[in-house]
């Protein structure tokens, strides 16, 4: 019996690429296993998802799930971890710019036996220096206040069974996919591949949306940025008993103190760095008081093909 390997491809608003996608991946699938697309919507507003129900209807390998609104890609990962049925379930984009042509090589490495297969990005195509930096910036972040290190590392993964359930045990709302891969630990393995460019439409990923999942990431795997600021709290605390000495010998020799610029700039640079640390605290505080809501991850409105209606 051959074994089921579920690819889970989150979409948002992609009716001009998920045609080709349709296309492409079937030509993909090696023919040593069995395979089931499994299609998110995360709340499309255009004609993505008559389109998933037309190729489900067509392809009885091709499911769908989609979301009563945008609750993000993050989102539409967990569902689909929680739906795959397959004895591996490999996490894909939409926009082929993790390529499928990458599927045999990792599925020889989960039949030698690794539990998690990841890639590495080789290469990021036409992506701008800006976003290169900040790329570079967050992953060092986070290794400093996580210990894990995620340098090049991408959604394009394959996870064993096992590790699947795993995953679907942990109790995160606001989880980071990259991250809790990385801390799940088992035994891994991973390939280098090359980011292919999109051939239609445009990302959907917004400054905005990439800081946010940046802090995100950051606060919901270490509460380091709060010791930091407690240390930093501490060296002012050294600068000013410095400050205070310089200025009563000073005095003790005759000497006017004409300081008033430097206090004023002090004043502000502690008031900055107070409101950083209320701000700070504020982030944490705010993921306890989104976890205490208990609301659900995401909600589904329809799902099609397999055993389900659409």
């Amino acid at each position: 019996m051959k074994a089921l390997i579920s690819l889970i491809i989150p979409c948002y608003n992609e009716e001009e690429q998920l045609p080709e996608t349709l296309r492409v991946i079937p030509t993909q699938l090696p023919e040593d296993f069995d395979f089931e697309l499994l299609f998110v919507d995360d709340g499309s507003t255009d004609q993505s998802w008559a389109l998933i129900q037309e190729a489900s209807a067509k392809d009885s390998r091709v499911r769908g799930l989609r979301f009563s609104r945008n609750f993000g890609k993050e989102a539409a990962l967990v569902a689909g971890l929680e739906e795959a049925r397959g004895d591996a379930v490999v996490i894909m984009d939409c926009d082929l710019q993790l390529p499928p042509r990458y599927l045999p090589e990792m599925l020889k490495l989960w039949q030698e036996g690794a539990e998690i297969v990841e890639g590495v990005k080789e290469s990021r195509q036409k992506e701008s220096l800006a976003s290169r930096l900040s790329a570079g910036l967050f992953y060092r972040l986070f290794a400093q206040a996580s210990g894990m290190q995620l340098k090049n590392a991408s959604d394009f993964k394959l996870l064993d069974r096992k590790v699947v359930d795993v995953w679907q045990q942990l109790p995160e709302k606001d989880p980071f996919f990259r991250g809790l891969a990385a801390w799940v630990g088992f035994r891994r393995e991973s390939f280098r591949f090359h980011v292919d460019e999109r051939q239609h439409g445009q990302s959907k990923w917004s400054f905005k949306k990439l800081f946010r999942l940046s802090l995100d990431a950051l606060t919901g795997f270490s509460a380091k940025p709060l010791r930091l600021i407690a240390l930093l709290g501490l060296l002012l605390e050294l600068a000013f008993l410095v400050t205070g000495l310089v200025s009563l010998i000073r005095l003790a020799s005759g000497r006017a103190l004409s300081a008033f610029n430097g206090v004023i700039l002090l004043q502000l640079l502690i008031g900055g760095l107070i409101l950083l640390a209320l701000g700070l605290h504020g982030i944490y505080i705010g993921r306890l008081y989104e976890s205490s809501k208990d609301r659900p991850r995401y909600i589904l409105s329809e799902r099609c093909g397999g055993h389900s209606s659409s």
